[in-house]
C-alpha cells in the first residue's frame, strides 16, 4: 500500500442469488466510464460472492496495485433506493454460506485480527456532506456479516485501514446503473477529498 499513490481501485460483486446482474458491478462499470478526474488512476475489479476467492483477490489488489485507497461496492438487496455507507468491518460471526455453499473457517476472517477495524475515512462526515447535497444515504456500522463484510474487513486489515464500503440497492425502474454510477462518483470523490486533506 502506497499512501502517496494516485491509484484508486473500486470493486463490485458478480451474480448473487436471484440477482444475475449485480447492481454493485453494474454501478462500478458505469463509474469507470465517468472516471474520478484526471489526477486519479482508476481501476475496477469484479469480485465473486465467495468468501475465500474474494479475499484472495482483495489481497492481490493491495499487493500488486499498491493503491491509495480501495472502495468496495456491494448489493443491499433489501434496500430500494438508499445508499449505505459502512464505517467498519467485523472479523467474526460469519454463519451464512456463500453462493458456493462455503463458510469461513470458525466463522472468522483473519484468525489473529482484531474484532473490528474502522476505516481511516470518517464515513459519518462523508455521509453528512452527502445529505446536504440531497443524496439518499444512510450511515452504518454493520456491513452484514456476509461476503461484503468479510471482504471489507480483509481490505481494512491488509490495506492498513485505507478502504471503504458502499452498499447500493438493486437495479429497478427507479434505480438504474447510470444513476448508481453517478452517485458512486459523487460519494467516492467526497471520500477522496477527505483523504487528500489528511495527507497534507
Amino acid at each position: 500500500m502506497d499512501a502517496s499513490s494516485n491509484t484508486v481501485v473500486v470493486t463490485g460483486f458478480g451474480p448473487f442469488r436471484q440477482h444475475l446482474v449485480n447492481s454493485s458491478w453494474a454501478a462500478v462499470k458505469e463509474l469507470s466510464k465517468l472516471g474520478l478526474g484526471s489526477d486519479i488512476d482508476l481501476h475496477i475489479a469484479e469480485l465473486p460472492a465467495v468468501y475465500q476467492k474474494a479475499k484472495e483477490l482483495v489481497c492481490e489488489i493491495w499487493a500488486t496495485r499498491r493503491p491509495h485507497v480501495v472502495i468496495h461496492v456491494g448489493l443491499a438487496s433489501a434496500s430500494r433506493t438508499t445508499i449505505t455507507l459502512e464505517q467498519c468491518g467485523k472479523n467474526k460471526g460469519y454463519k451464512e454460506r456463500d453462493v458456493c455453499g462455503f463458510l469461513p473457517e470458525d466463522g472468522c476472517c483473519v484468525s489473529e485480527g482484531p474484532e473490528r477495524i474502522e476505516s481511516t475515512i470518517n464515513i459519518k462526515r462523508v455521509w453528512r456532506n452527502l445529505l446536504t447535497e440531497g443524496i439518499d444515504a444512510v450511515f452504518s456500522r454493520d456491513a452484514g456479516r456476509y461476503v461484503c463484510d468479510y471482504t471489507y474487513y480483509t481490505s481494512l486489515y491488509y490495506g492498513n485501514r485505507r478502504a471503504a464500503f458502499i452498499h447500493v440497492p438493486p437495479l429497478s425502474k427507479w434505480v438504474t446503473a447510470e444513476f448508481l454510477g453517478r452517485t458512486l462518483q459523487r460519494v467516492i470523490l467526497e471520500m477522496l477529498k477527505q483523504c487528500k486533506q489528511k495527507s497534507r
